[in-house]
């Protein structure tokens, strides 16, 4: 008895009138879009550009150099794959859906305040109004791409706006030295190292990390931090 044949998928990217095809495999596509793959190659069936692939019809070499400025089969499929039409299951489309929602949360919620009050805003606050104006994410669009559309439509539930924070810090010397690995990464503008071995910087970061940033330097202080918005 002849085993079944696997079903052949086809990842498709039209442009400038042109379609350009491979053959895939779903489920190392699905490892690609997330990230989880990073060699377009290993998704493919065989490195073959097509104009038409159940055809079995090839793309014209000329063609393909004029759309992707190459014909190296890996730089051409993985731009098929990052801006194609790339069949994957509906339940992966789904939960690609969600991590995308997840980091559009996570970065809106990281560099916004309430422009009214000034105060970052919660991820479940943003969460929430991404429910009430029935927000859709594109599963194959970066989060990044998505965040200004975004943004449009939950500002008529919760005003937001992108803002940086200037913050000076004065560390006691006790804990001067452990803290300066917790300070670097908020992007220390100045600094100055004072006569008592205490630590004086400035630091200017994304406005919806502030409490992020009380709460690591207040543990670690033990709250003797001296801190002020400048």
């Amino acid at each position: 008895m002849q085993s079944k044949q696997p079903k052949l998928f086809i990842a498709k990217y039209n442009v400038q009138g042109e379609s350009f095809e491979v053959f895939i495999d779903p489920n190392k596509a699905y490892e690609f879009i997330t990230g989880k793959r990073s060699d377009p190659l290993a998704v493919v069936e065989s490195e073959d550009i097509f104009k038409d692939a159940r055809k079995g019809e090839h793309q014209k070499e000329e063609k393909v150099r004029k759309v992707f400025g190459t014909t190296e089969p890996a730089k051409v499929i993985k731009t098929i794959l990052e801006k194609g039409d790339v069949p994957i299951t509906t339940e992966q489309k789904e939960k690609l859906a969600m991590e995308k929602k997840r980091l559009i949360i996570e970065i809106i919620s990281r560099n916004s305040i309430d422009p009214r009050t000034n105060a970052p805003s919660p991820p479940l606050r943003i969460e929430n109004a991404m429910k009430e104006a029935k927000v859709s994410i594109d599963p194959f669009k970066g989060a990044q791409e998505q965040v200004e559309e975004v943004l449009k439509k939950i500002n008529t539930i919760i005003p937001l706006k992108f803002a940086k924070i200037s913050i000076e810090v004065v560390i006691p010397p006790e804990y001067a030295n452990r803290c300066y690995s917790i300070l670097k990464p908020f992007g220390i503008k100045s600094e100055k190292w004072l006569s008592n071995g205490g630590l004086e910087a400035v630091l200017e970061f994304p406005a919806g990390m502030q409490n992020d940033f009380y709460a690591r330097i207040n543990n670690a202080t033990q709250g003797n931090a001296q801190t002020k918005v400048v």
